[in-house]
């Protein structure tokens, strides 16, 4: 049995153009699908947070129509309630990567407000990517990816082909014109080849040991290809 560390946001809201708060957190399906691999899988998962904060859930990812009705919604919400490791996360600060044998970040809209400029978590994407262990970010998680600086200015993930939530389905989902930045747009300033697929249909992309996913949808199938990757 492998232990994976699940980086998560540490915010409850995301902070709009006009600085409204948007209440957020992470995406339910986007943690407890892959969960549900791993445990199942035989894996040991350990939460992490900046500061180790509880993480929120954001309340409209359990509604029946974003988890293909109220049966979807139930089992989603099961399995957090299951996630007893969401109630006592480590601090990130804390993290020691050689205790890992994976790294996931699930997304939801929280990423975007704290991970996207968080120092720590940063430096545990490159040290993550540079030490070959199976890395699996998902949806707006990749935002933590523009965190990712090196000492010479350019992002670890320059040149790597990603998958991430999609300019068409940020408008979609209402935000378009809402939000600060556009995480394509970002990761796409940042070097970083997004690969777009069709808006909420699963798409995984792998690039040696990365492996991001572009919404929700893509959360599952993420999962089985990171769990290839353990062996």
């Amino acid at each position: 049995m492998a232990k994976i560390l699940f980086v998560m946001t540490g915010v409850d809201h995301w902070t709009l153009a006009d600085g409204t708060k948007h209440p957020t957190g992470f995406w339910a399906e986007e943690a407890a699908a892959p969960y549900e691999a791993f445990r199942a899988a035989g894996h040991e998962v350990v939460v992490a947070t900046p500061g180790g904060v509880v993480p929120t859930v954001d309340k409209g990812s359990l509604a029946a129509e974003v988890n293909g009705g109220q049966e979807g919604a139930d089992r989603i919400a099961a399995t957090l309630a299951d996630m007893t490791e969401l109630e006592r996360p480590i601090r990130l600060e804390d993290v020691d990567l050689d205790d890992y044998a994976a790294v996931f970040y699930p997304g939801g809209h929280g990423p975007m407000e704290d991970l996207a400029v968080d120092a720590v978590s940063g430096r545990l994407l490159i040290d993550a990517l540079g030490s070959g262990r199976p890395l699996g970010v998902v949806c707006h998680a990749p935002a933590a990816l523009l965190a990712a600086v090196k000492e010479d200015g350019s992002n670890a993930f320059a040149g790597y082909q990603v998958a991430a939530f999609t300019n068409a389905e940020e408008i979609q989902a209402g935000f378009g014109e809402k939000a600060k930045w556009l995480l394509h747009d970002r990761l796409t300033e940042a070097g970083v080849d997004v690969q777009v697929g069709e808006p909420w249909a699963p798409k995984v992309v792998v690039d040696r040991n990365l492996v991001t996913g572009q919404n929700p949808a893509s959360s599952a199938p993420l999962a089985v290809e990171l769990l290839k990757k353990l062996g």
